[in-house]
């Protein structure tokens, strides 16, 4: 069942009201008594989970995401760097002796 808003266009009293979607909406102020009350249109609530089905990790702080931020940032940049030096010394690779043996062949 939604919650609606509701205001008087006489007082301007504002109140909520827990109803059924098939109720019929308020038409009278509960603190002027007069037949104005109008039923606002809402953008609706946002989901509420409560209990104890959800992952502690749902709701990290902003001091545990700078720190993952900065640590995937050191892991990236080392594995940068150890991908850079093995392509390095596959370049520098001295000769097999398979290869020598062609050369010889040849």
């Amino acid at each position: 069942m939604p919650t609606y808003e509701y205001v008087c266009k006489n007082c301007g009293h504002k109140f909520e009201k827990f109803q059924s979607i098939t109720a019929n909406s308020l038409r009278k102020c509960p603190q002027c008594g007069k037949m104005k009350l109008q039923r606002l249109i809402g953008s609706g609530a946002g989901i509420i989970f409560k209990g104890s089905g959800f992952y502690q990790t749902d709701y990290r702080t902003d001091s545990y995401k700078s720190g993952e931020k900065k640590h995937k940032e050191q892991t990236d940049k080392a594995a940068e760097k150890s991908t850079t030096s093995e392509t390095k010394s596959k370049e520098k690779k001295a000769p097999t002796t398979k290869e020598k043996d062609k050369k010889k062949a040849v």
